[in-house]
């Protein structure tokens, strides 16, 4: 029986994790990203590489005149890479950062649509039994009969790929 502690702590972390999410898809899966963090959505674009960066880092773009590094999520997230194809686009996002907020593009094989998803639909991400590392998810959402990943894209980029990201800059 959950005391009532618990229960509150569980309570607000459901009202964090309820809100709307535009979601996309990578390798026939499902993610979603809090509509707030998301900037723009464009189409795949030039991408100038970066020598010496991480290969899921694919360079840079220039947006209306700012430099904003692009990452490819499906390498990112170890998936293997893909052509791109005319649904692959370009998510602009807005992350936080210790001094700030940077903007990044990151690059999925499609988006899908925006989502209200509720709270109650939400659900802790799975223990996989292993020292697998899943603080990047905020929590898995059913809608429609499937399930939809949801990240907290603050903590997808960790120190190592931001201070490879800041030399692109």
């Amino acid at each position: 029986m959950k005391t009532a502690a618990a229960a509150d702590l569980q309570e607000e972390r459901t009202n964090i994790r309820e809100g709307k999410y535009l979601t996309f898809t990578l390798a026939d899966e499902e993610y979603g990203i809090g509509i707030l963090k998301v900037k723009e959505i464009i189409g795949m674009i030039a991408v100038t590489s970066v020598p010496q960066t991480p290969s899921h880092v694919k360079g840079v773009i220039n947006l209306r005149g700012k430099v904003i590094p692009v990452i490819d999520l499906r390498l990112k997230f170890g998936l293997p890479a893909m052509d791109y194809t005319e649904r692959t686009c370009i998510i602009v996002i807005e992350i936080a950062r210790n001094n700030g907020r940077i903007l990044i593009g990151i690059l999925v094989d499609s988006v899908s649509e925006v989502l209200n998803i509720k709270g109650a639909d939400i659900e802790d991400t799975p223990n996989f039994g292993t020292e697998l590392n899943t603080d990047y998810i905020l929590g898995m959402a059913k809608s429609a009969g499937k399930i939809k990943i949801l990240l907290d894209i603050d903590r997808v980029m960790n120190a190592e790929d931001m201070a490879a990201l800041e030399k692109t800059v």
